[in-house]
């Protein structure tokens, strides 16, 4: 239970850290943007984790968070640029679906048995997921946008990007105290800021962008701890489904936040996320 609760915290650190870069990335560059939020995420984590973390890190662990950043921050980036084209539920949602099927075949490989009940909840969670990404209708187009399946295309990318990065995270251990999410995540800002310097783009965003992509990085990098956490209390294949619920957080602040639309369809999949997360945790 402790496992599922953790996921459940990683899941609405990243719904909100994902709503609140999709805000900034609409009025500024995704590099831009990516820089400040992974800066902000590693400079609380070297304040935080140093005191409070025993032992240092092993070679393994440190290539596996390594290889965890660069894969998150470019899933992130992909995701970010995927909400200037379609709406948050959608590049949310299909980068979720993504990083869930990457996650539970991983875990599965890697030897885990998830009990019934949490495979039941696993496979309630995709078609949860699916729900939430389908595009709404409106009035005088036949279907969805060429910008649609442009972000749809995006979220399967972010999507690579995030279940290589749950898939890391969980291999590099946990006898290290909480030393491989600091890796991580200055990986991820090194990784980041090389792609600002080759396209020139190494600079601030603008300020109305500050804010959001700060305080997108300080709810990211809580997302990021509860996460490793869960991992290490529960099966990868289960805490992965269930941090792969964080569209619900991002639709929902977009819905009351931003006016986006919850059409019917949506909330059947809100639905379905709930009763996904209840058959995991009974599992």
């Amino acid at each position: 239970m402790l496992a599922v609760l953790l996921a459940l915290a990683a899941a609405a650190g990243y719904g909100g850290s994902d709503y609140t870069a999709g805000l900034a990335a609409r009025q500024a560059s995704v590099v831009r943007v990516t820089v400040l939020v992974e800066v902000t995420s590693a400079a609380l984590l070297l304040c935080v984790i140093p005191f409070i973390s025993s032992q240092g890190p092993t070679l393994t662990s440190v290539l596996w968070g390594a290889g965890a950043g660069a894969s998150g921050v470019a899933g992130a980036m992909a995701l970010y640029l995927g909400f200037r084209h379609a709406a948050f539920s959608v590049a949310s949602s299909v980068s979720a679906v993504g990083s869930a099927a990457f996650s539970v075949l991983a875990g599965v490989a890697l030897g885990e048995q998830p009990g019934p009940l949490s495979l039941a909840g696993i496979a309630l969670a995709l078609p949860a997921i699916v729900a939430v990404s389908a595009p709404a209708s409106q009035p005088g187009r036949q279907g969805p946008t060429g910008r649609h399946a442009v972000g749809v295309g995006l979220g399967l990318v972010a999507g690579a990007g995030f279940g290589l990065f749950f898939i890391g995270l969980n291999e590099a251990g946990s006898s290290t105290d909480l030393w491989p999410i600091v890796i991580a995540q200055v990986s991820a800002m090194v990784t980041v800021t090389c792609v600002a310097a080759v396209t020139r783009d190494l600079r601030l965003p603008p300020a109305g962008a500050r804010p959001l992509s700060v305080l997108a990085g300080a709810i990211g990098a809580a997302g990021t701890a509860m996460f490793f956490l869960a991992t290490h209390h529960g099966l990868l294949a289960v805490t992965a489904v269930i941090t792969s619920l964080y569209p619900a957080v991002t639709i929902l602040l977009a819905r009351a936040l931003s006016g986006e639309r919850l059409t019917p369809l949506r909330i059947i999949g809100l639905c379905l996320a709930a009763a996904s997360v209840g058959l995991i945790a009974a599992g």
